[in-house]
């Protein structure tokens, strides 16, 4: 689905004008339908997750197969929460995050590894402060399996080619079940991190336990989709 500037402004939070003068400078891309521009919902969310805007998580609402809304604390209860995690450059590091998450045997994991590394050669998926949510445009689908997100705390922090210029520390991996949902997922995600004692308690490496009770906090607040 395409969205229109009126859609983009409410996903981002802000005015139609802001959305407008953003593609006048350059800074956020498009594709032109006649004299429309249109935006791709995936990309729209990546671009503010890079730079640490706010969304509007409540337009990526979703149902998994029980036909309740999809949960971080759930997904990051599935995922894990990984300490010491090897690796001295992107590829080692993704590499050994592939190792510690629960991938169905079905997902080829070469495969996945090389869609990884050829995203982020077109561009970091780090959002700054030596965090990064390593994840491909098209976003990894995995027909019934279980929304997951598995937090890894870096043995070595690694260049990541942040826009801030840190190395990585924190990497945040996500698996759904469908598009939609690990959109979702990486909306709320995002969501957190702009939460201050979330952001803290990542940032200090808290354990699973602190994790969840801060994701379980920050979500309890998050709006739910209007009907």
């Amino acid at each position: 689905m395409h969205l229109t500037v009126r859609d983009a402004a409410k996903l981002l939070q802000t005015r139609e004008q802001q959305v407008y003068r953003w593609i006048d400078d350059g800074e956020l891309s498009c594709e032109w339908i006649g004299e429309q521009p249109r935006f791709n919902r995936a990309e729209l969310l990546e671009w503010a997750t890079a730079r640490r805007m706010p969304v509007a998580v409540e337009e990526f609402q979703d149902e998994d197969e029980d036909g309740a809304p999809l949960s971080l604390v759930e997904a990051l209860t599935a995922g894990g929460v990984h300490a010491h995690v090897p690796g001295d450059d992107r590829e080692s590091v993704l590499r050994a995050v592939e190792g510690v998450m629960r991938l169905p045997e079905e997902l080829d994991q070469e495969t996945l590894i090389q869609v990884l590394l050829a995203r982020e050669a077109g561009g970091s998926t780090a959002v700054g402060n030596g965090i990064a949510i390593p994840h491909v445009r098209q976003p990894i689908a995995v027909s019934g399996g279980r929304a997951s997100v598995a937090l890894c705390y870096l043995e070595n922090p690694v260049e990541f080619g942040a826009l801030d210029g840190k190395p990585v520390h924190t990497l945040f991996s996500i698996v759904s079940p469908t598009i939609r949902g690990h959109l979702q997922l990486l909306a709320r995600l995002a969501t957190a991190l702009h939460d201050a004692a979330f952001k803290e308690a990542v940032l200090r490496r808290a354990g699973n336990d602190e994790i969840l009770k801060e994701a379980a906090r920050v979500e309890a607040r998050v709006p739910q989709a209007k009907p």
